[in-house]
């Protein structure tokens, strides 16, 4: 007979909490659920925040949001689950870092703490209790996980700089 192993299921824990909440805000964006806005919503809110094109920005933050908390808590496919996630917080993190570090304030603590959460879930891999181990660990290599971390690291940087630079020329324009 066989033990429970604590550290799976702490990781089974985080994997559900963290994979839950980041589901439920991608919800929000694609499906207008739990009182969101859906593509509409989103896309009106990202076009207010400077990103462009604002309807691929919706979707794309609602699917890393919502395809990679799903995924986190399944356990499946976690480096990239992982990545999409912490790249997705990325950019909220960069929306919101004018008004401090606070989520009080306005501030960028929540995206932060749920990226940097992601992250470490996705380096760290979903342990026992999931579907990647069920696989044996198909989706979990040590390539997936560098290409998925690299790949999300460019695309938040080039997502955020674009805005960055939008914001720049619109307030060029206004002068």
């Amino acid at each position: 007979m066989t033990c429970i192993n604590r550290r799976d299921l702490g990781l089974l824990i985080l994997r559900v909490g963290t994979g839950a909440v980041l589901a439920a805000h991608g919800s929000q964006k694609l499906a207008g659920w739990f009182g969101g806005g859906g593509i509409e919503g989103t896309t009106a809110g990202m076009e207010a925040m400077g990103f462009h094109p604002p309807k691929y920005s919706a979707v794309a933050a609602g699917l890393g949001e919502a395809g990679g908390g799903v995924l986190l808590a399944l356990g499946l496919a976690t480096p990239a689950a992982g990545a999409a996630a912490a790249g997705t917080m990325a950019g909220a993190v960069a929306v919101h870092a004018p008004a401090g570090f606070f989520a009080m304030g306005g501030g960028y603590e929540y995206p932060a703490f749920l990226g940097f959460t992601a992250a470490a879930i996705g380096l760290t891999g979903a342990g026992r209790y999931s579907l990647d181990h069920v696989t044996n660990h198909v989706l979990d290599r040590p390539w997936t996980l560098a290409l998925a971390f690299a790949g999300s690291a460019l695309g938040a940087a080039a997502v955020v700089g674009r805005r960055a630079k939008g914001q720049v020329e619109a307030a060029a324009e206004e002068e």
